[in-house]
């Protein structure tokens, strides 16, 4: 696929930064580690991303806002588009020497996402999305699994850790949602579970307490690859409220229903 100018900013971007986290994941043992909050960490190869993505990013669109986990918000001089960045989503997996996380990249452009990079450099497997050409991985279209029964189906999400007052309703989930499936992963990497879902390796993902710039570029690459996206509040708003269900369109409103309660 032949993208746009930004898509090929995104994705150029993507693989520098994801070059540099490589690296330090070969020596993960001996990188220094700083406490944030319960559960929460950050580490130099983290702030190491995110400048090399600032560069890239903001050196070839300096007009452009910018909001990411480490450096916060920048306002930009055109205040109708703005890059969305998680250096690392899956710290925790990163800082464990799991090989499961991500470089996540959106454009949003008038408060909608219009273009979405999540990549995985420890797989070298590159999903990206623009409004309106589909979604691939690598040099491949992708789209959301066609299965239409709840019981073959796998979903994916996050748990809650560190005792976050989310976890009784994500147990109650869990209660439901459970008996009616193929199964449930917890892979600790919101943007890669987007992902999959537009691949078509889950049927569905939902989580609570995310902030935008994990959801942000699955949001796109999900719709680009056929699925649903919605709010789990159905008035509500994902980047706003944190919480998000997605999934193909022959299973949504099942598993929207168990969910929902």
């Amino acid at each position: 696929m032949v993208g746009s100018a930004n898509l090929n900013i995104m994705i150029k971007a993507a693989r520098k930064a994801g070059r540099s986290l490589v690296k330090d994941f070969r020596e993960v043992e001996n990188l220094q580690v700083s406490m944030k909050g319960a559960g929460d960490f950050v580490s130099k190869a983290d702030i190491a991303a995110e400048n090399i993505l600032k560069e890239e990013l903001l050196g070839a669109r300096p007009t452009y806002g910018w909001l990411a986990e480490e450096g916060g918000v920048i306002e930009g001089e055109d205040p109708t588009r703005r890059w969305i960045v998680d250096p690392l989503d899956g710290t925790t997996n990163f800082l464990h020497g799991l090989p499961h996380w991500a470089v996540s990249i959106a454009l949003e452009h008038k408060g909608k996402i219009v273009a979405g990079v999540i990549y995985d450099p420890a797989k070298d497997e590159m999903f990206f999305a623009e409004k309106g050409e589909g979604a691939w991985m690598n040099d491949m279209r992708i789209r959301v699994s066609s299965r239409s029964r709840m019981i073959e189906s796998i979903f994916s999400t996050g748990l809650p850790f560190g005792g976050r007052s989310d976890l009784p309703a994500t147990l109650q989930d869990l209660a439901r949602l459970m008996p009616a499936c193929a199964g449930v992963r917890r892979w600790g990497a919101a943007a890669l579970d987007m992902a999959y879902v537009a691949a078509g390796r889950y049927e569905g993902f939902w989580e609570r307490r995310l902030n935008a710039w994990d959801m942000a570029a699955g949001i796109i690459i999900v719709k680009e690859a056929g699925g649903f996206v919605q709010p789990l509040n159905p008035e509500g708003s994902i980047l706003s409220d944190g919480e998000v269900i997605c999934a193909n369109e022959p299973i949504f409103d099942q598993f929207a229903k168990v969910i929902r309660g």
